[in-house]
């Protein structure tokens, strides 16, 4: 927002945390409606629009958010153009025994932040996503990704299939997956574990299904076939 300054005589535009690297949206699905669609320029377009002018966030950008179960009190369910913009969701669940040991007899986690050493500064990270975009995705890899795409937009598995922005992001997430596995291409493997993780969270099983949509997603891996 901008805050008149008396000593300047005139409005001084002050960020907000939206300014930043990295971007942590914490329990995102307990923000009102209108918050949450305030991020869609911010996510896709990397900038802010503020009282007619526009801003752009720091390179790179990235938002990370947690949200709680639908059925808690308080919860708000993201609009769908908000979750067609986030690259994956991932359910961490409860801990194990021994890693729910370590959190009770451990120091504060706070704490533990300071001493927690940088992987990466933003050079690197450029350096790995020029890498990413190197990895070679063959034609008939690309026909197989179609394939799934058509799946979920027959009516069979889900009740709207996913968007052309979606198939890019499952592109991309398979490249990434190649590269930390070694590889300079792109495997069906890739793409069938990666898929839950990339497209579940955007779309809607069918009423009949009896199944949550991860579970719908693995239903129709099995289903379509490896030509």
């Amino acid at each position: 927002m901008s805050v008149y300054d008396r000593g300047k005589q005139a409005f001084v535009f002050h960020p907000g945390p939206v300014f930043a690297q990295v971007l942590l949206a914490d329990e995102i699905n307990r923000a009102s409606p209108k918050t949450q669609s305030a991020l869609l320029e911010a996510m896709e377009e990397k900038q802010v629009s503020v009282e007619g002018e526009t801003r752009p966030l720091p390179w790179p950008f990235f938002v990370i958010a947690t949200q709680n179960p639908f059925d808690q009190l308080g919860t708000y369910a993201l609009p769908e153009s908000q979750l067609d913009r986030f690259l994956m969701r991932i359910s961490l669940g409860y801990p194990e025994r021994a890693a729910e040991r370590t959190l009770l007899a451990g120091h504060d986690r706070r704490d533990m932040l300071d001493r927690l050493p940088p992987v990466l500064n933003a050079s690197a990270l450029a350096a790995l996503q020029q890498a990413v975009a190197r990895v070679h995705v063959a034609e008939p890899l690309l026909d197989y990704v179609q394939d799934l795409i058509a799946a979920t937009r027959n009516g069979r598995w889900f009740m709207q299939g996913l968007s052309p922005r979606a198939g890019i992001a499952l592109v991309r997430a398979a490249r990434a997956r190649a590269l930390i596995a070694g590889r300079d291409y792109v495997a069906p493997d890739d793409v069938q574990a990666i898929l839950p993780q990339c497209v579940a969270h955007r779309m809607v099983p069918v009423s009949n299904a009896g199944r949550g949509a991860v579970e719908q997603v693995r239903a129709m891996i099995d289903a379509v076939p490896l030509a």
